[in-house]
């Protein structure tokens, strides 16, 4: 397999990219470091957050415990239920992770009801729990989204634009190459490659600007849990963009829709709406207590 990825018109080429790296003759895939790495500044951002803001940081390493472990699974359960038609004849291969296949918006769902339980057992307001940890759980989705790179997966449809990616074709699956990729194959020594939009990029350099605004709306917002709904806000718009773009997309049996394009859709307007109650209630009960 050809190991190189490049961005041919920003003038990088990385002619040896590996998949995964061996440590005393276990092999250790690149995307399980990566979100190892990205899990572990979610958890550390919510700790540091909750002691800036007066809380108690040992409250979100509890959380972690139990978010990270059932987010994964929601995660891979989300991904393997719609890509059944993959998974029904090797059910062994739902266990393998070291490819891939693990849907965010599972891990997002699944982080919601473990935060929503550990609140009513813990007795602690779920606004404020999902606000600060809301920003650690954008800050993994940043830096796990890099998996995909080393994966050589989650890309869109052929572009030749400023930030195209170049990949070599027998380092893809055939599944996510296109008609239009095949239409524009360039062949150099003897190579065949793609060139496509890097999404996980996209979606990446996105996020980042939604934690910015995240961090920024912390001493602003007006109620628990407005930060969260940011959260679900900025990444719906950005994902409902982004996810039309990609050739690997997760979609719903018998509607042939995007799974993923359609959640996002929904939480944009929940999130729309839901702060703009949560902001109307705020400014009543301020109303009332000034009469």
């Amino acid at each position: 397999m050809t190991t190189s990825i490049s961005f041919p018109n920003i003038g990088i080429h990385l002619e040896n990219v590996g998949k995964m790296i061996s440590v005393f003759d276990f092999e250790i895939a690149y995307y399980g470091i990566i979100i190892a790495l990205g899990v572990m500044a979610g958890i550390f951002m919510a700790a540091f957050l909750a002691k800036k803001t007066g809380q108690n940081p040992e409250t979100y390493y509890d959380l972690a415990m139990y978010a990270v472990i059932l987010s994964i699974m929601g995660a891979r359960i989300y991904y393997v239920v719609f890509s059944w038609d993959y998974y029904k004849d090797d059910l062994l291969s739902i266990f393998n992770l070291r490819e891939g296949g693990l849907a965010i918006y599972g891990g997002v769902i699944a982080a919601i009801i473990t935060t929503f339980v550990f609140a009513k057992v813990k007795k602690v307001p779920f606004g404020l729990l999902a606000d600060t940890a809301g920003p650690g759980l954008i800050l993994g989705q940043i830096i796990g989204r890099w998996g995909n790179f080393f994966n050589r997966e989650a890309f869109g449809e052929y572009t030749d634009s400023l930030l195209a990616m170049r990949l070599p074709v027998d380092a893809v699956r055939s599944s996510d190459i296109t008609e239009l990729m095949m239409e524009h194959v360039e062949v150099i020594d003897g190579i065949s490659y793609i060139q496509v939009h890097p999404t996980f990029l996209y979606e990446s350099l996105w996020n980042l600007c939604i934690l910015t605004l995240m961090i920024l709306w912390i001493k602003r917002k007006k109620f628990d849990g407005e930060v969260f709904l940011i959260y679900l806000l900025g990444y719906g718009v950005g994902r409902f963009w982004i996810e039309g773009l990609r050739t690997d997309q997760l979609l719903i049996p018998g509607a042939g829709l995007p799974v993923s394009q359609v959640l996002a859709a929904v939480m944009a307007v929940f999130s729309v709406i839901a702060i703009c109650y949560g902001r109307k209630k705020r400014n009543d009960k301020k109303s009332r207590e000034v009469v």
